[in-house]
Formats: structure tokens, sequence, C-alpha cells
């Protein structure tokens, strides 16, 4: 048979019982595989998932062959997808078994900048980034043609062993949407594709918070014109005022005119006595003094009777 030439069909059932084949050989041999199982007909239920796969078919340089891939990655031909930096490498089961190696080009620095600066202080965890849990702004900008986070086809190398001559085969395809359930369940691989680090987006959030707020005083440490029982939700007291500095008990020398002349005007004003304070008495509680009483009468009572 030509290499050229068209392989006969092989049944689902029988690539399914190839697959199984294959993966027992070659666990065997020391290498267990990544197969990519679905649950159900829907490849990608997740943000990440389904925004890879929207994202291929969007483009129309993609469209003829997408279905079949569908189709495979549905019936479980995907018998292993490794995800790593710039790379997928898969094994998909068809008439026989092929060799999938897709390259991508690293996200470009400049876009990967314009999107930190874009998110910054906006991104506040890495579980709501990892579950898309963001504003539409933000999942705007993930997506955007072009200018977003996902490759476009210019930026994607594509090579299959099998011997079709399109570039985007089958069994590409069906490697591509395996990204997509891959991303269900693990979305932080996304970013190792894309050769960024997602801790960049949670690192300038953390940069924009504790930036000081522009036009209060760096020394300053109260907030100018702030209502802390509004933002608190409780009462704070303000803090005392500092005392004034006490003053030095040293009474600085006199001259004897200035002595002379104190004293001949205090013997001419008449005298006035200081007023004293009467100490307050100590209260004592009542119970205390009922038991002192008490105490009291029972010492009498036990005192022998003096006799007449």
């Amino acid at each position: 048979m030509s290499w050229y030439s068209f392989r006969p069909y092989v049944s689902v059932a029988q690539r399914r019982r190839k697959a199984e084949a294959t993966a027992k050989k070659m666990a065997k041999k020391g290498r267990p595989l990544a197969p990519i199982n679905l649950a159900s007909r829907k490849i990608a239920a997740t943000f990440w998932g389904k925004a890879w796969c929207d994202n291929l078919e969007s483009y129309s340089d993609y469209a003829n062959r997408l279905p079949r891939g569908r189709s495979y990655v549905r019936n479980g031909s995907v018998i292993d997808l490794r995800i790593t930096s710039g790379k997928v490498e898969a094994l998909v089961q068809g008439s026989e078994l092929y060799k999938i190696a897709i390259g991508f080009r690293a996200l470009p620095t400049k876009r990967w900048k314009e999107f930190k600066a874009c998110c910054a202080g906006k991104i506040t965890n890495l579980l709501d980034l990892l579950q898309g849990r963001l504003s539409k702004e933000i999942l705007s900008d993930i997506t955007a043609h072009g200018a977003g986070l996902f490759p476009a086809p210019g930026e994607i190398e594509l090579d299959c062993s099998c011997p079709d001559w399109a570039d985007m085969c089958k069994h590409v395809a069906a490697a591509l949407y395996g990204v997509g359930a891959r991303l269900d369940e693990k979305p932080d691989l996304f970013f190792t594709l894309r050769g960024v680090d997602m801790q960049e987006l949670i690192t300038a959030a953390s940069a924009t918070a504790t930036a000081p707020v522009t036009g209060v005083p760096a020394g300053d440490g109260a907030l100018a014109g702030a209502d802390l029982t509004e933002i608190f939700g409780v009462e704070i007291e303000s803090a005392p005022a500092f005392a004034p500095a006490a003053k030095s008990s040293l009474k600085p020398a006199r001259s004897a005119k200035t002595s002379r002349q104190q004293r001949s005007s205090a013997a001419s004003k008449p005298r006035k006595f200081a007023s004293t304070r009467l100490k307050q008495r100590p209260r004592i509680p009542v119970a205390r003094l009922a038991a002192a009483q008490a105490a009291l009468e029972d010492e009498a009572a036990k005192k022998p009777a003096k006799k007449k």
C-alpha cells in the first residue's frame, strides 16, 4: 500500500481495543500514559477549557478538520497527552498509533506586560484566576484575538506521524481538543504552555494594593479625612493628646531688689488662708460591717458574765 493511499476504515470499537492494548504494553515498559477520558460528550466545562476550544473554533484555518478531531477525542482515541512549556506531545490511536508534537510560541513579553498592567489590583488570588472567577473586562482581555493570552494559528506549529498531507489532520485536532479537556482538570498548565508565570499577576495586584496613595504624606499614620467608625464598623477612641512637659522644679535666681519688692507687696496684701481638703473616708461595704458586728456579738457571748 502506498504511503499516500487511504488507510482502511477502523471502527470506534476497534480503535478502543487497540488503544487499551497499547496502553497495557507501554505500562509494562515502564511508561504510564495520561489519556484523555471524557465523562460526557462535552469536551470542556470550565472557563479555561471552554475558552481554549472556542479559540480553536474561531479560526477558519482549522474549520475543516476540527469535527473529526472532536469525534476522536470523544471516543477515547487520545491515549496520552502531556503539556510542557511551549509544547504538547500526544499519542492518538487511529488505524495505527500516531505521535503528535505541537509547538507553541511563548507569549510575547510586550503582550504579557500589557495584560499584567491591565489586571493590576483586579486579581487577588490564584483560586479565582484558575477557576475563571474574574470580571467580564478581564475575561474579555484574556480571550481577545491578537491581544489576549490564547495562541493564534501563526503561533502554533503542528506535526503528526500520520501520512495525511494537511498540517491540521484529525489526530492533531484531537490532541488540540485534548488540551482543552486537560485544562478543565489542571488550568495552571495553560500558563506553563504559554511560558509565563501566573504568580506575577498576583504579585502585580499586591504591589498595587501596597502602593502609597498620591497626595498623602508618607509619614502620616492616620487616615486623612476618613471616618474610621464607618470604615471599620466600630467606635474607635481617639488617642489622648500628649501632656505638656512638666515644669522644672528649679526656680530661676532672683535679684535682691526683686525679692525685696515682692516681700513688700506681699506684706501689704491681706493674707489668704489656703483651703484644706478633707480626705474622704473609705466606704466599707455593708456586708463587711454586718459580719464584723456579728463577730463582736459572738465574742461577747463567749465571755463569762462578771459576778456582782
